[in-house]
């Protein structure tokens, strides 16, 4: 419904007062606010609500938002779809309908069969209207009254307003009408001095609108779908096993970090870990979309809620809870799907001051039809007032943009793409240019360790030896590369003390009183090592697109370590496909020249910038901003976290560091470059789509409140019934649903 702004809190009597940041400042919920509904019991004590259309209104408990009248949901979605709301209206929509058609019946007997000549029998008809009318219009649209002035009392009227306004004002006539028609003039009377009422204007407007609602509810449901669908996913147990062996079933709240789990063949994997002991195909589609399984190794890390295929594995866990992936999956779904798009100022702005202006359309349209209408003006007068306020359904405005962006954002997560906020999918349509790192971006991020060569007195297995005890402190892909190597290989790391990363450079520390360097020829420089030379060396290895590492020990070069990174196998159609989208595609990496240009080659890139300092690649982002482009950066590193958060959208691999994804708007779970293009594509729609419904929500309005008002009525004597109105407006919100809801096959 329509979502105007002003903030405002309720929480269950007796309950802590909630406090919270919004747009508008900070807000403290009180004892006035709005009485919270009784809690669901499948959600515990204390479970935060909020509005799906206005995210800063925060409740402790369920009930409706003060602003637009929309039901709360809780903060954080749950698997279980709660139908309360949509039973309550449901039921409530059977009972209007089962009253108001026969009220409606009975008003069509004087224009079928005419006027009872009998005063008691027109009287006897007259009273069982108000009878049949009066639960529909005193009980049904009883939380209709309440939502819109709660809009009124804090200055944010709603269309709840507009429709509780309508009907009171249809049935206080007609009771007036029936009760003291002697008020009315001569010519409102007829032959048994009675004043035509309008009290199957009001049942049947309120049954209509609660089939509008009724109708949109479950539409709403099913934007949630995709959100219900992953938290569907995860399993409710995890055998544990304890330090002699014993196994034990038990809840996934109880598991902690180090905890260590069996998973049995077509058993679902319980948390996020890395597995000690087994080997197994692993299907991990409900994070890639992709039918074939993963192969799955010692060492590996598994997924929690991915399902085990062919063998046994016991696996550590890593991230439990509220950390696991796909509980932070969810949590930035549902963050996005209450976030405000830009487009959705325009909205905003004019909802603020829609319902005001429709209550005065209102007024002058009864005011010109009692001045200057036909006989009996004050019928027409009223009638017409009331299908201006009836018709004037703000609902599709309000719905327009926040509607798209929650399917959006639940296609999105099916498909491992999860957008930060509305704001990233909105402006990801509008990059021209996007900046690609090479390591875990275009490779595959799991490099492995190549060629040792070692210099001066120094052995090889001594490099390696001090090159690993160095990286075993760091969480770089590289370093990794390095420490698994030198195990593979049987070379024992050594201990490091006082260990120090330098950020796009490399590391260092000390090791039995020697100080030790690893990095690139950057480190190198500022640490005052020679390494001209390895000059030859170092190229003939970089030709081969590999990485190399500069060791130096006590200040003396001491060896060279290469690591190879395969690019993915996605990496060339996805660029591609991207490249068929009119984007500009620029490699951007601290690896050397010789390096960057053999990795590049045989991809459709259009520039390559090499050597690049990670305080550099922001400068490069924020050049070719400069420029007049609109840039994206795509990344996994702690060295691409400035570029990222610089970038217009950054884009984290789902397979990389948590402050590169910390920093970014777009988070592609399974770090696939075939993410982007789906994202670009689903952003086009998503954009698209919002403007096809803020057209239609306007042209609605501007169409339908002069038709209300009778604009048409001297040329072609035709009016709007509220009735037909009423209509009308239940289907327009709904239609701006059912338009939405073709995003879920958008981008495929």
């Amino acid at each position: 419904m329509n979502r105007p702004h002003e903030c405002q809190h309720a929480h269950a009597a007796g309950s802590v007062p909630l406090t919270h940041a919004s747009a508008c400042g900070k807000h403290t919920a009180s004892s006035g606010g709005h009485p919270a509904e009784p809690p669901r019991a499948d959600l515990p004590a204390g479970t935060i609500y909020t509005c799906p259309m206005h995210p800063e209104v925060r409740q402790i408990g369920p009930g409706h938002c003060p602003k637009c009248g929309m039901a709360l949901e809780p903060l954080m979605p749950t698997s279980i779809e709660d139908d309360s709301e949509i039973r309550s209206v449901r039921r409530r929509f059977w009972t209007a309908l089962t009253l108001a058609v026969p009220v409606m019946l009975i008003a069509m007997v004087p224009h079928l069969f005419g006027r009872a000549h009998d005063p008691t029998a027109a009287w006897t008809l007259r009273i069982l209207e108000l009878a049949l009318s009066a639960p529909v219009v005193l009980w049904a649209a009883a939380p209709y009254y309440r939502r819109g002035w709660l809009g009124v009392v804090h200055g944010s009227p709603n269309m709840y307003t507009l429709i509780g306004l309508g009907v009171i004002v249809a049935f206080t006539f007609s009771l007036i009408a029936t009760f003291f028609p002697g008020q009315f003039p001569a010519t409102m009377r007829d032959d048994h001095g009675m004043v035509g009422v309008y009290f199957e204007t009001a049942a049947v407007i309120v049954a209509l609108v609660l089939l509008g609602e009724w109708l949109e509810l479950g539409a709403r449901g099913r934007t949630s779908a995709a959100i219900r669908q992953l938290l569907g996913l995860s399993p409710k147990t995890a055998r544990r096993l304890a330090a002699g062996g014993e196994e034990e079933d038990v809840s996934l709240e109880s598991l902690t970090v180090g905890d260590r789990l069996r998973v049995r063949p077509g058993e679902k994997i319980p948390v996020d870990g890395r597995i000690v002991s087994g080997r197994s195909s692993v299907d991990e589609s409900m994070l890639t979309g992709e039918s074939l399984p993963a192969e799955k190794n010692i060492g590996d890390r598994v997924v929690g809620a991915t399902m085990n295929q062919t063998g046994t594995l016991v696996i550590e866990a890593e991230r439990v809870g509220a950390d696991s992936l796909l509980s932070q999956i969810v949590a930035m779904v549902s963050d996005a799907q209450r976030s405000r798009a830009p487009l959705q100022k325009l909205a905003d702005r004019i909802a603020r001051w829609f319902v005001p202006a429709v209550i005065g359309i209102s007024i002058v349209t009864f005011i010109v039809w009692w001045l200057i209408g036909p006989e009996p003006r004050l019928a027409y007068a009223l009638v017409n007032a009331v299908a201006v306020l009836i018709i004037a359904c703000p609902c599709a405005l309000g719905l327009a943009t926040p509607i798209s962006i929650m399917v959006a954002s639940g296609r999105g997560a099916q498909w491992g793409v999860l957008f930060r906020n509305a704001e990233a999918i909105e402006t990801l349509r509008t990059v021209d240019t996007l900046v690609l790192d090479k390591t875990g971006t275009l490779t595959l991020g799991r490099p492995a360790l190549g060629q040792v060569v070692a210099f001066g007195t120094f052995p090889e297995e001594v490099v390696l030896a001090c090159a690993a005890g160095l990286e075993r402190s760091s969480e770089h892909p590289l370093g990794r590369a390095v420490v698994e190597g030198a195990l593979a290989r049987g070379v024992t790391p050594v201990e490091v003390t006082g260990f120090d990363s330098i950020t796009g450079e490399g590391v260092t520390g000390k090791w039995d009183g020697r100080r030790l360097s690893l990095g690139n020829a950057v480190l190198m420089r500022a640490s005052g090592v020679a390494v001209d030379a390895a000059h030859g060396e170092g190229e003939r290895l970089r030709r081969t697109g590999q990485t190399i590492m500069f060791l130096a020990i006590d200040g003396q070069l001491a060896g060279i370590l290469s690591v190879g990174d395969p690019l993915k196998d996605t990496t060339a159609p996805a660029l591609r496909a991207l490249k068929a989208l009119g984007l500009r595609l620029v490699m951007l990496t601290g690896d050397s020249r010789t390096t960057a240009d053999a990795v590049a080659a045989g991809l459709v890139l259009d520039e390559v910038i090499a050597e690049v300092r990670p305080t550099d690649k922001a400068a490069v982002i924020a050049a070719l901003q400069k420029d007049g482009h609109r840039v994206a950066m795509a990344g996994d590193g702690i060295n691409d976290a400035p570029a990222l958060a610089r970038a217009d959208v950054g884009i984290a691999m789902g397979t990389g560091t948590d402050i590169a994804m910390e920093s970014a708007q777009v988070t592609l779970v399974k770090g696939d470059l075939r993410g982007i293009v789906r994202a670009r594509r689903l952003s086009e729609a998503t954009v698209r789509n919002i403007r096809q419904n803020l057209l239609f929500a306007f042209g609605y309005n501007a169409l339908g409140i002069p038709l209300a008002a009778g604009v048409l009525y001297p040329l072609t004597g035709w009016l709007l019934s509220p009735l037909i109105a009423a209509l009308a407006m239940s289907f327009s919100s709904v239609s701006v649903i059912a338009n939405a809801l073709r995003l879920r096959t958008a981008a495929e």
